[in-house]
């Protein structure tokens, strides 16, 4: 009897050949594991029927779209986790969940093996594999690109042609792209030289800013202990409410970002994002937070953000670390209630107002009208105290000349 293989499928090119390649060529007992982290109808379509035909044995589908959101997108938006500045980290943080059920499909069926479509030039192998050894040390892993003769997209298409396998990709359009509840994702192909601009009828979740409506709108996005819960005051399931704020910015345009990163293997690639409703929960989630957070407990926290964001991109979402980090992130949350107001235009969002039970801003304190709250002449020895060390180095540099 074959050895078993649980492949993580997404019917896309790559794990489409793999899936025929690991039954014709590797002589295994392929079964598919396809998880709906709301990629939309259009990729989940017939998957069954494709992969059975390309093959496999068996295949499981899951609907991750509720513990996606709750259990790893809404962790990311407590910790406003940004890599580098602009990427929200849509691919990244949807490989833990991927790995993490795979494990324990494989572990249900017995197999002795676990395959992913990921290249050896990328990220994801490495968040994929760091999940597996995570949770399942003695499953063997197969990574197909790193194994096979096959160098790039062009040889996989000609191979599913041969085969006939149907796969999505066209050698006329051969960039690949990632999509999830959270972003779609972009790379290769014709975005590989970072001077060339993304074409206009590659974006599905955006509009154009310039063909945006000419009326700003406004959205008003309500958090409980810093997750979302409410959008325009209607109470909404964490998968429903992100697809809500996608709808919303998409409309108007906001989410597109064009990005050359750093990959943790250590090369540069280029990368176009659209995240809508992301894009929207993060700036209103910081917004409440400057609203909520003590100071201190804020720049503390912001100064986490960058290794929050790198184990992320990195894959170490298992790690002794990262639930280290998840603990204080949510620590930390415990007073960021309330709602804030956002206006959408033109591929623009700007924060309009922010309201919350538990705010630190006192009207009598900042009011430069006044109050009883605080005395201005207690900020002469503030700053007398605060300028003592620059007194005493100038006080040297005078001694010295």
């Amino acid at each position: 009897m074959s050895e078993k293989v649980v492949l993580a499928y997404s019917g896309g090119l790559d794990t489409s050949v793999i899936l025929h390649w690991l039954k014709y060529q590797k002589g295994l007992n392929v079964i598919a594991y396809v998880a709906d982290l709301g990629q939309g109808g259009d990729e989940l379509g017939n998957i069954q029927e494709r992969a059975l035909k390309a093959g496999a044995s068996k295949v499981f589908v899951s609907d991750l779209r509720e513990e996606f959101v709750r259990e790893f997108i809404f962790p990311m938006i407590k910790a406003n986790a940004i890599y580098e500045g602009q990427y929200l980290l849509g691919t990244s943080i949807a490989r833990p969940i991927i790995a993490e059920k795979q494990v324990e499909i494989a572990k249900k069926e017995k197999a002795q093996y676990v395959a992913h479509g990921s290249t050896g030039k990328g990220n994801d192998q490495v968040r994929f594999e760091l999940t597996y050894m995570a949770l399942s040390p003695n499953l063997k892993i197969i990574a197909p690109w790193r194994e096979w003769d096959f160098r790039s997209r062009t040889d996989l298409i000609e191979y599913a042609q041969r085969h006939r396998i149907p796969v999505p990709v066209t050698k006329s359009k051969p960039y690949s792209s990632d999509r999830n509840l959270y972003h779609i994702s972009f790379e290769g192909g014709i975005l590989e030289d970072p001077w060339a601009s993304p074409p206009e009828d590659m974006f599905k979740l955006t509009v154009s800013p310039e063909k945006a409506p000419n009326k700003p709108e406004l959205v008003d996005i309500e958090f409980k202990q810093g997750s979302p819960v409410k959008v325009n005051g209607k109470s909404l399931k964490p998968h429903e409410l992100l697809k809500t704020l996608n709808e919303l910015a998409g409309r108007n345009g906001v989410g597109r970002v064009d990005v050359v990163e750093n990959r943790f293997v250590g090369m540069k690639s280029r990368g176009v994002y659209e995240t809508p409703g992301g894009t929207l929960l993060l700036m209103a989630h910081r917004a409440l937070e400057s609203l909520t957070l003590d100071r201190e407990v804020m720049h503390f926290k912001d100064s986490l953000i960058t290794r929050y964001a790198e184990l992320v991109y990195y894959g170490f979402w298992f790690s002794p670390e990262m639930r280290l980090l998840n603990r204080t992130m949510e620590d930390t949350q415990k007073d960021v209630t309330g709602v804030v107001r956002l206006k959408l235009y033109k591929g623009s969002a700007r924060v309009m107002g922010r309201k919350s039970p538990n705010s630190l801003y006192l009207k009598d304190l900042a009011t430069f009208e006044g109050g009883s709250l605080y005395d201005q002449k207690d900020a002469t020895g503030f700053i007398r105290l605060n300028a003592l060390r620059l007194k005493l180095d100038a006080l040297r540099k005078k001694v010295k000349d």
